[in-house]
Parts: structure tokens; C-alpha cells; sequence
């Protein structure tokens, strides 16, 4: 319960300061809905002809497009403003106001900002989500068993962010590495049996994407085995322990901005 008053405190006074820059939120809903646009646009493309990229109809693909631009719409509202800042408070030794304080030091960083620009796009991509399941047929079992493992890929993305950005203890300069991520993501547009078998064993096994867009919409179609939902579940809880296990080594190495 404490920690639900801090983080209701966080975000209060984070959405406040925004608020100050209204006209924001109007700019921020026009760009998603134009990126939502050319994105359906351009899976769009690929279904010209009667193509069925890796055998997904366009609703079901439209499922994965809905994926992608809601854990988008996260990453701009809690990812991006809070983990990039990590590097941020390495390089300017404010970290080390935020170890003295009386709350856990990984929670702080994770939560203290919460931006409401990137609200539109991840309100948009559950709408994608909703529209592909009622062209589907989905009932409310379906939408569950999705929107949980769509959870689930939240966690391990969010997991992925925090690994990279408490890398910037050791190489401070490592500001682009989150790019990177961001720029490889880009593949949990389409899903994973669209690309040559190359691509799906470095999306699946090196960077998960698979398991952030393409296994909750295989989760609500019913197609996805036993064995991935668990593996899709082990790796959200080891990549979050390993986090926490990562954060606390790379603070051993931490000699603060005065040292």
C-alpha cells in the first residue's frame, strides 16, 4: 500500500507538469493516428493478391499490429520517459540523490515519470486489438487469454529497457542502446512466420520479439502451444528477476558523482 500512494503521488505530480503543454496531447493523438494509418496501410499491402504472409489472415495479423502499437503507446508513456533517464542521472551524478531515498532505488527509476503522450497510440492499438477480435468472432476468453500475455510481453520489454540502461553504470554513453531495441522492434509489426527462418530464430531466441506481439495473438486465436505460453512466462520472470539481480551488481560498481 505504500508504495501504491508513492506511485499515485508520482504520477499525479508528473501528469500535472505535462498538463502545462496541452496543446502536446492534441499533436501526440494526430501523429499516432497517422502512424496507425500507414502501418494498416502497409500490412495492408501485403495482403494484395490473396497473399497470406506466414499463412496470417489480415485480421489475425491486424491482432499483431495491435500488440505492437499498444506496448508502443507504453514504452512512450512509462518506458522511454523514466529507463532512458537512467543513463541520463549516471552522467550527472543525480543517481545518487535517488539512492538516499527512502524507497527501492529500481521502483523510483521505473516509475517516477508518467507521460500521457503516448497514451493515443496505446489506446489506439487495443481498439486495433478489439476491432480484429470482433471481425474474428472473440468472446471474452479469447480477449483474456491475449490481453494477459500481452501483459506479459509488457514485462519482458520493460525488462529488456532496465538491463540496457543499467549497463550505463559501466559505459556511460550508452544512450543509443535503447534506440537500437526500439529499431529492432519495429519487427513485432508483422508477425514472426512472415520473415525467412534466419530472422524468426534471431527474433525468437536473441531479441524475443516473437514473444511480445506474435505469441498474445496467438494466445487469443488458441494457436499457441503449451510449451511456448510457458516458455513466453519463464522469460518474463527470469528477464525481471535477472533485472533485479543486474541492477544490484551494477550498484556494487557505483562510486556515486563525489568519488
Amino acid at each position: 500500500m505504500r508504495y501504491l500512494r508513492v506511485l499515485r503521488r508520482f504520477w499525479g505530480s508528473a501528469i500535472a507538469a505535462e498538463l502545462e503543454y496541452r496543446g502536446n496531447f492534441f499533436l501526440a493523438t494526430l501523429s499516432a493516428i497517422g502512424l496507425l494509418v500507414g502501418s494498416v496501410f502497409s500490412l495492408s499491402l501485403l495482403y494484395q493478391g490473396g497473399y497470406r504472409p506466414g499463412g496470417w489472415r489480415l485480421e489475425e495479423a491486424l491482432l499483431v499490429l495491435g500488440a505492437f502499437t499498444t506496448l508502443q503507446g507504453l514504452a512512450g508513456t512509462l518506458f522511454q520517459p523514466n529507463l532512458n533517464r537512467i543513463v541520463q542521472q549516471v552522467q550527472q551524478g543525480t543517481l545518487d540523490f535517488v539512492l538516499l531515498k527512502p524507497v527501492d532505488s529500481q521502483f523510483w527509476l521505473s516509475t517516477r515519470m508518467f507521460s500521457p503522450w503516448g497514451l493515443p497510440d496505446a489506446l489506439f492499438g487495443l481498439g486495433v486489438w478489439l476491432y480484429a477480435g470482433f471481425r474474428l468472432g472473440f468472446g471474452p476468453l479469447e480477449h483474456l487469454a491475449g490481453l494477459a500475455f500481452l501483459a506479459v510481453a509488457g514485462l519482458i520489454l520493460y525488462a529488456l529497457w532496465f538491463i540496457l540502461g543499467t549497463t550505463s553504470i559501466w559505459f556511460v554513453k550508452v544512450g543509443n542502446t535503447t534506440e537500437v531495441l526500439r529499431s529492432l522492434l519495429e519487427a513485432g509489426r508483422y508477425p514472426i512466420q512472415a520473415f525467412p527462418a534466419m530472422y524468426r530464430l534471431f527474433f525468437s531466441f536473441v531479441v524475443p520479439v516473437a514473444f511480445l506481439t506474435t505469441v498474445p495473438a496467438e494466445a487469443a486465436l488458441g494457436r499457441a502451444s503449451l510449451n511456448t505460453l510457458l516458455v513466453a512466462l519463464g522469460l518474463m520472470l527470469g528477464l525481471f528477476a535477472f533485472s533485479r539481480f543486474f541492477w544490484r551488481l551494477a550498484l556494487r560498481s557505483y562510486t556515486s558523482a563525489s568519488s
